[in-house]
C-alpha cells in the first residue's frame, strides 16, 4: 500500500507528467481556438459570396439564398467540429484511425435500422435544392401550415399563426403548398340594395379602384371590377378582386372593404360585404 501510494505521489510530483498535461491543455486551447476562428472565416467568406452573387445578373431566388446560406454555415459548423474532436482524441493519444475503423462498421449495422433516417436526409436535400420552399415562406405540410423557420438535412420547422412550432421528418412530406411564391389575389363582394342604384355604384367603384394604382406597397396593379357576381329582387352582389403580393390578399382585402364602404356611403349607398380573402 505505502510503495502504491509512493508511485502516485511520485506520478504526480513529475515534472515530465506536468509538463506533458500543460503542452496537451495548451494543444486542446489551440485546436478549439483555431477551429472558431476557421468557422468564423468560413461563415465569413459564404456571406460574402452569396452578397456578389446579389449583384449578379444570373442568381437563384433571395428565399433560396437564405436557406442555402444557413445549410452551408451549418455544414461547415459540423465539418470543423468534427476535424477538431479529432485532433483533440490524438493529443490524448486515442488511436483514431482504430476508433473510425470501429465507427464505420458500426454504423454499417446501424445504417440497416436506419432507413426512415436517410430517407429524411434525401428528401431534405431534393427540398433545399429543387427550391420546393425556403425559410420564410409561409407553407402548407401535409395537415401543418405556418412560417418556415428552419430546413435541415433531417427535419424541417415551421411556425403556426397560433404560435405552434411544429418539427416535420422531411421523409413524411408528402405533398407541400407553398403560399410564398406567387402572388396572391384579394376577392371582395360588395352587396347593395337592388333599388337601381346598381350603375351609380359601378360608377364609383371604378373610379375608386383606379385610384388606388400605386397607393399600397402590396398591390401589384389597380384592383379590378368584375361586375354583377349575383342578383336577387332584393339585393345585387358586386365582385372586386386585386391581385397582391404572396401573402397580402388578407390585407388588401380588409383595405378595400374599408375604401369601398366610404365611397359608397359617401354617395349614399349602403352597403355590406361577403366573400373571400383568398
Amino acid at each position: 500500500m505505502d510503495r502504491m501510494y509512493d508511485n502516485v505521489t511520485k506520478e504526480i510530483l513529475d515534472e515530465k507528467v506536468w509538463l506533458l498535461m500543460g503542452e496537451g491543455i495548451i494543444k486542446i486551447f489551440l485546436v478549439l481556438l483555431l477551429s472558431r476562428i476557421i468557422i468564423s472565416i468560413g461563415k465569413t467568406v459564404i456571406s460574402k459570396f452569396f452578397a456578389v452573387r446579389l449583384r449578379s445578373p444570373i442568381r437563384v431566388s433571395e428565399r433560396r439564398e437564405t436557406t442555402l446560406i444557413k445549410l452551408l454555415e451549418n455544414i461547415v459548423t459540423y465539418v470543423i467540429n468534427f476535424i477538431a474532436l479529432i485532433m483533440i482524441l490524438e493529443i490524448f493519444s486515442f488511436d483514431v484511425k482504430a476508433l473510425l475503423a470501429g465507427a464505420g462498421i458500426l454504423g454499417l449495422a446501424v445504417g440497416f435500422g436506419a432507413q426512415s433516417l436517410v430517407k429524411d436526409i434525401i428528401t431534405g436535400f431534393f427540398v433545399i435544392f429543387e427550391d420546393h420552399f425556403s425559410v420564410g415562406d409561409y407553407i402548407k405540410i401535409n395537415n401543418f401550415e405556418g412560417e418556415v423557420i428552419e430546413i435541415g438535412l433531417r427535419t424541417t420547422k415551421i411556425k403556426s399563426g397560433a404560435g405552434e412550432l411544429h418539427f416535420i421528418p422531411n421523409g413524411s412530406i408528402i405533398q407541400v403548398t407553398n403560399y410564398s411564391i406567387l402572388n396572391s389575389m384579394a376577392v371582395v363582394d360588395v352587396t347593395i340594395p337592388n333599388d337601381g342604384s346598381v350603375e351609380l355604384a359601378e360608377k364609383v367603384l371604378i373610379e375608386l379602384l383606379s385610384s388606388m394604382e400605386g397607393k399600397y406597397e402590396a398591390l401589384i396593379k389597380a384592383p379590378e371590377f368584375l361586375g354583377i357576381e349575383t342578383i336577387s329582387a332584393e339585393e345585387i352582389v358586386l365582385r372586386i378582386t386585386a391581385e397582391t403580393k404572396p401573402m397580402h390578399h388578407i390585407e388588401i382585402s380588409r383595405i378595400l372593404r374599408k375604401e369601398i364602404s366610404a365611397a359608397l356611403d359617401l354617395s349614399g349607398i349602403k352597403s355590406t360585404y361577403n366573400g373571400s380573402e383568398s
